[in-house]
């Protein structure tokens, strides 16, 4: 079952109009959410990062739209599907009705559409078997701006790079701003370890303002032993680094094996992960 503005369908019932906005212009913005037995990890940030992104788009935030009112809806459709006392994925989209060219109709409706599917494991976890061989994607740039670290329905370039990524043979690409810096993976965050300092690219950089990053950035600015900074990441760096990792809400922390000959280490990422999980658990 879906949650189609506060009804629950059957995903063959759920259509999505010719007129949408999404549908036409990419006029919609989504959060993905990790649930587990009923609990919404990070739901405050994700809350208020939807908020400010609607705000960023310029759309009229509902009245009803508050963080309770969302929240029981997510998990009205957890529910729906047997899903409250396991783990699963949870995808919230928003966008602004039907109607209008470029320019919306003043009438326009503020709609969401709650999706989920089940997950396999409910806290994170490392796969010291699983490699994942990146590469960097060049055909296209992203601008920064505040546009480029909103999560828009407009992915052109992640879909493209996972294409790349596909035909030849690696698992993620990494993308580069218009000033050639090194800004994000397609799919979450990247951060670099070198020694006892720890980079991750700046907001300014263009890249996502990734709920993850914000919690691993965190838990890293509590350990002393390191120096965390969030500074801008050149490609020559890559192949210096003793690790490089992603981040998302969904996989936690991904450790990267291999950038072009260079392979990494994982030992940062697997003590980092183990205190991701223990505070979740404390949360």
């Amino acid at each position: 079952m879906v949650n189609s503005n506060g009804h629950l369908l059957a995903p063959e019932q759920a259509h999505v109009s010719i007129s949408n906005r999404a549908y036409n212009y990419g006029d919609g913005l989504f959060e993905t959410i990790k649930a587990v037995n009923g609990k919404l990890f990070f739901w405050e940030d994700h809350y208020f990062r939807l908020m400010s992104s609607m705000r960023i788009m310029r759309m009229e935030i509902p009245m009803d739209f508050t963080m309770e009112f969302l929240e029981a809806e997510i998990l009205k459709t957890l529910e729906a599907n047997n899903l409250i006392q396991k783990s699963a994925r949870v995808r919230v989209q928003i966008d602004r009705g039907e109607g209008g060219l470029y320019l919306p109709l003043e009438n326009t409706e503020i709609r969401f559409l709650i999706k989920v599917t089940e997950l396999d494991s409910p806290f994170y976890t490392i796969d010291d078997a699983q490699t994942n061989l990146v590469d960097i994607y060049k055909d296209f740039y992203v601008a920064p701006g505040l546009l480029s670290g909103l999560k828009s329905n407009n992915k052109a370039l992640n879909v493209m790079g996972s294409i790349y990524a596909k035909e030849n043979g690696y698992n993620n690409c990494l993308l580069v701003n218009t000033n050639k810096n090194v800004i994000e993976a397609l799919n979450g965050n990247l951060f670099l370890v070198k020694g006892d300092r720890i980079k991750t690219p700046p907001l300014t950089d263009g890249c996502l303002k990734g709920v993850m990053r914000k919690q691993i950035l965190e838990l890293l600015l509590e350990d002393l032993n390191y120096i965390t900074e969030e500074e801008s990441i050149s490609p020559f760096e890559l192949q210096k680094a003793d690790e490089l990792f992603i981040t998302n809400v969904v996989q936690g922390i991904v450790p990267i094996t291999q950038y072009r000959k260079k392979s990494y280490q994982t030992d940062f990422s697997k003590g980092l992960i183990k205190k991701l999980n223990v505070k979740i658990r404390l949360a």
